[in-house]
This record gives C-alpha cells, sequence and structure tokens, in this order.
C-alpha cells in the first residue's frame, strides 16, 4: 500500500489551483458530514448493543470506525488521529442537525449533491478529473488532503 505521503503527493496533483482548493477545503467535508448523515437514520442495534447506546451504533458510526481500522490505521497514528477527530466532529454536525428542525437526510442530500455540483465546477477550473475517477480510494484521501492543507500535520518528519 502506498504511504500517506504518496497518497497526498498524488491527489495534490490534480489540485493546485487556489479555487479548486478552497472549493475543496468547503466541499469534503460537507460531502463527508452528508455522506454519513445517509448511514444516521439506519440503526445496527441489530449487533447485540445495550439499548443506552443504540441511537449511536448506526450505519454512519460504523462506517466511520471501520474507515479508521481497515484504512486510516494503515497510513499511521497521525492519519488516525486526524480522521477519528475529523469524524467525531461531522458525528457532532449531524447530531445537531438531527436535533434541529431540518429533515436530516433532505438536508444531507441538498447539501451533498451541492457539493458535488461545486467539486466538478473546482474541476473543470483546474482543468483535471477528480483523482478518484482512476482510484477510489481517493475518496478516503480528500479529507486527509484538506486537513493538511489546514495544519494538521500528517506526514512524519
Amino acid at each position: 500500500m502506498r504511504s500517506i505521503s504518496e497518497f497526498l503527493n498524488e491527489y495534490g496533483k490534480t489540485h493546485r489551483h487556489p479555487s479548486n482548493q478552497r472549493i475543496h477545503f468547503l466541499c469534503v467535508p460537507v460531502i463527508l458530514i452528508s455522506s454519513l448523515a445517509f448511514g444516521w437514520p439506519l440503526s445496527a442495534a441489530l449487533l447485540g448493543v445495550e439499548a443506552a447506546w443504540a441511537p449511536f451504533v448506526n450505519i454512519a458510526t460504523v462506517a466511520s470506525v471501520l474507515m479508521i481500522i481497515g484504512f486510516y490505521s494503515r497510513l499511521g497514528w497521525r492519519a488516525v488521529a486526524a480522521m477519528a477527530a475529523f469524524l467525531a466532529v461531522s458525528i457532532a454536525v449531524i447530531m445537531a442537525v438531527e436535533q434541529s428542525s431540518l429533515p436530516l437526510v433532505w438536508t444531507a442530500a441538498i447539501a451533498w449533491i451541492a457539493a458535488w455540483a461545486l467539486q466538478l465546477v473546482g474541476h473543470n477550473i483546474e482543468g483535471a478529473k477528480p483523482s478518484f475517477v482512476d482510484d477510489l480510494v481517493f475518496l478516503l484521501i480528500g479529507p486527509l488532503f484538506v486537513l493538511e492543507e489546514w495544519g494538521v500535520p500528517l506526514r512524519a518528519k
């Protein structure tokens, strides 16, 4: 498997234009949060979880844990810590929307469609296709790219 540096360098090749980068800084988190929000109402209580935890054990939280264990752990502890924090904030946003008067799934759907549309605009400006077109794993690298651009140290020095 490629290292985190190799992944981020490859991803960065199609994300050099400042406008595309700004679009990604906004849209990648929105896409991640809204994607998880689609799974939030789908309970994983069938896994035998205690009733008190059942509202928090759903497809979104299970997917988050599996992403951290199955993929990000292979990239090192920095990736695990950064994505655990990113996913925790994402889940907090989902819970806040759920507690508001906004319908969670519809809000997520609108946000997801708008964010992907903006991503395509960004790649049109860049003049390069999205990295995930050639390798779907780059869908999991996008959040790391944004975190690194925000100043989170992900690469070993």
